[in-house]
């Protein structure tokens, strides 16, 4: 296995620690469901982004290992469990208490800034290229607006979406469910998993849709095929590119990571959605309003107190904290 410090150069080292590797599933997972953040953000910033991508790389072309297996194991195993326990609590702090919980996230991000910079020395001229390029593709995804309507879902569009969505998921400061909204298929997809899942229900209660489930799998397969592929080829792709080209490669996740800040502003929140204004790619009108739930409407910055500028400043050095306790004892516990 790889560690952070030789991975890119593909020195054998020492696995991560069960610590680092569980904490970095868990918070990879509740990343997951806070909208703007990107799972591979904090793979990167707990110290497990390259034995993560590495693991996957080596299951796919069959070189198969233990140590990489139990890596991958702990990592999506906490995932799994974070979501599963924990979308309800954080999805309701992050929509009630977003400067909260946007602030930790700011901390536990740049946290990550140390390990790729040591990853990286001696940092050479395609290091400081590779991050000022992503760094501005960054800025631009937070600057951007989403487009207002939705694009249509084709079998071939919605196979681009399920790959675009899982490079999310590999990529540090990328976040899956803002770029499925870019492309127009964000609607589509929960619908059709929303859809698959009462035709499930139905199958349990003995009246199966079985229009409702084909109409949902003709959404999810393509999908479901673009997720793995995309997950396969861009960790297969990283792994290849740090090997050989570790500066550029190494100072692209550096911008990724500290452009992903510029997304999580702590000092925003919902607003109460008016009719002509457009939500997830669907304009509202007066009969949907009522429909639309607090954790999907807009979001709007506001000027904070003094009490939460200190509370933010705070939770931020408190996230920082974390990552840099771990990334000194999460190797060798």
């Amino acid at each position: 296995m790889e560690s952070l410090e030789d991975g890119a150069a593909g020195v054998p080292a020492r696995s991560p620690g069960w610590l680092r590797a569980c904490l970095g599933g868990a918070l990879m997972g509740l990343a997951n469901l806070v909208p703007g953040i990107s799972g591979g953000t904090m793979l990167l910033a707990t110290g497990v982004y390259t034995a993560f991508v590495d693991a996957i790389a080596q299951l796919t072309t069959l070189r198969i290992r233990l140590a990489p297996l139990q890596v991958l194991g702990a990592i999506a195993g906490t995932a799994g469990l974070a979501i599963l326990l924990l979308a309800g609590p954080t999805r309701t702090l992050v929509v009630e208490q977003r400067w909260i919980m946007y602030s930790l996230f700011i901390g536990l991000t740049l946290g990550g800034v140390p390990i790729v910079w040591r990853m990286a020395r001696p940092p050479r001229v395609s290091f400081f290229v590779g991050s000022a390029a992503a760094f501005a593709v960054m800025v631009w995804m937070a600057l951007a607006s989403p487009p207002g309507n939705e694009a249509g879902s084709s079998t071939t569009g919605l196979f681009f979406a399920g790959v675009a969505g899982a490079s999310a998921m590999i990529l540090p400061g990328v976040s899956g469910g803002y770029l499925l909204l870019l492309l127009g298929q964000y609607v589509p997809i929960l619908g059709a998993v929303d859809q698959l899942k009462q035709a499930v229900l139905g199958l349990g209660q003995g009246t199966l849709d079985t229009g409702l489930l084909l109409e949902a799998l003709a959404v999810v397969i393509p999908v479901g095929i673009g997720v793995v592929i995309g997950v396969i080829g861009v960790s297969n792709a990283i792994r290849w590119l740090l090997a050989r080209y570790a500066g550029p490669t190494l100072g692209v996740l550096m911008g990724l990571l500290v452009g992903a800040v510029v997304g999580l502003w702590p000092f925003q929140e919902g607003v109460p959605p008016r009719a002509g204004e457009v939500i997830k790619g669907r304009v509202v009108s007066e009969a949907t309003i009522a429909s639309i739930e607090p954790k999907d409407w807009n979001v709007a910055r506001f000027s904070p107190t003094g009490g939460q500028v200190a509370g933010a400043i705070a939770l931020t050095l408190a996230g920082y904290a974390l990552t840099r306790t771990l990334d000194r004892f999460g190797a060798v516990d």
